[in-house]
């Protein structure tokens, strides 16, 4: 039988869930081959990029811009410049994130996400350190992974423009 404290404490855990629960903002950034005091990475990023790389948050499903983006050029890394992924490799998802199958080799890295009930594949910059989004088992060939990026996380560069 539940008792009044576990359902409390589940519901708390609920609620905690439901807010978006943050982690702090990167703290380890040491590890990483560009790193700077989290006051500069605040002054150089609007409040949305800041809130997703470093603060490991999400944008609303729908509003990245880069989700209908289908020209040719290379996806970035809006901390540090990476490059991270070729359009390539991006496709409609249905998801309303802008999603690829696979990244540029060594651009990005991956860490566990606990925030939610089942634990998740989160991915992350590799010379930064920005969080970026999560892989996902149920994307297309070739690699069947579906890369679902914040497009807050990324600037977009046409092939033209390199």
């Amino acid at each position: 039988m539940l008792s009044r404290r576990n359902l409390t404490l589940s519901g708390l855990g609920v609620a905690l869930a439901a807010t978006g629960l943050r982690r702090s903002p990167a703290t380890a950034a040491e590890q990483f081959p560009v790193s700077k005091p989290e006051a500069e990475w605040k002054a150089e990023l609007t409040p949305a990029q800041y809130d997703t790389l470093r603060g490991h948050g999400t944008e609303r499903p729908g509003s990245s811009p880069f989700d209908k983006i289908y020209a040719a050029g290379e996806y970035r890394c809006a901390g540090c410049g990476q490059p991270l992924f070729s359009s390539e490799t991006k496709y409609d998802s249905g998801t309303g994130w802008p999603s690829f199958y696979t990244p540029f080799e060594k651009a990005v890295g991956f860490s566990t996400d606990h925030k939610l009930a089942s634990p998740r594949t989160e991915v992350h910059c590799s010379r930064c350190g920005g969080h970026l989004g999560h892989v996902f088992d149920d994307g297309p060939p070739p690699t069947g992974k579906r890369y679902c990026m914040n497009g807050v996380a990324m600037t977009f560069t046409p092939h033209s423009e390199k």
